[in-house]
């Protein structure tokens, strides 16, 4: 069967992260500028190669003072360190429309294996001819597990920030001619 190529589609995508903050609730933001490039047999994602790219200084969490810290060394050094990636390694069909997708994730040049959870929600085509594919992505992973470390101590006790970074995401991709 013929490689099928497919590429991002950023205007009806999206990348976002939650955590944990002052431990009672969750701060969320998102990554604006991303990229995702695939590669299947014809339609079929179950043994996809997928490639991610992400722009880390797009970071946005609707408040620019934290997104400048979150920018600077205590968090992601993005002058060094200027893009995050995930290599995907294999896909494993959980049932019908839900797949575990595991691949290397490199945040400042640390690569960690992670598994994330990938709902299929199907292929359309738009009125202009495209044939997109859905998905919908979540996972968690460690902060600390990539050297990003910083947090502050609170009076009451517990800490600033949790360690647990829960990710999500919805992407759609464009099948390539």
């Amino acid at each position: 069967m013929a490689t099928t190529k497919w590429s991002l589609d950023l205007s009806h995508s999206e990348l976002g992260f939650k955590i944990k903050h002052l431990m009672i609730s969750n701060v969320t933001g998102n990554f604006t500028q991303f990229d995702v490039q695939s590669e299947t047999e014809g339609d079929d994602f179950t043994n996809a190669k997928v490639v991610a790219n992400v722009d880390v200084a797009s970071i946005n969490t609707n408040n620019e003072q934290r997104d400048e810290h979150l920018r600077n060394a205590d968090f992601f050094s993005v002058d060094a360190h200027p893009n995050m990636k995930f290599v995907s390694t294999k896909v494993e069909r959980v049932d019908e429309d839900t797949f575990n997708l595991y691949g290397d994730l490199t945040i400042k040049d640390t690569t960690k294996a992670v598994k994330l959870s990938v709902e299929n929600n199907g292929i359309a085509t738009d009125p202009w001819g495209n044939v997109k594919a859905g998905f919908s992505i979540s996972g968690k992973i460690n902060r600390k597990d990539w050297g990003i470390n910083y947090n502050a101590a609170l009076e009451t006790g517990g800490v600033m920030l949790g360690e647990e970074l829960k990710i999500q995401g919805e992407v759609q991709l464009v099948k390539q001619a």
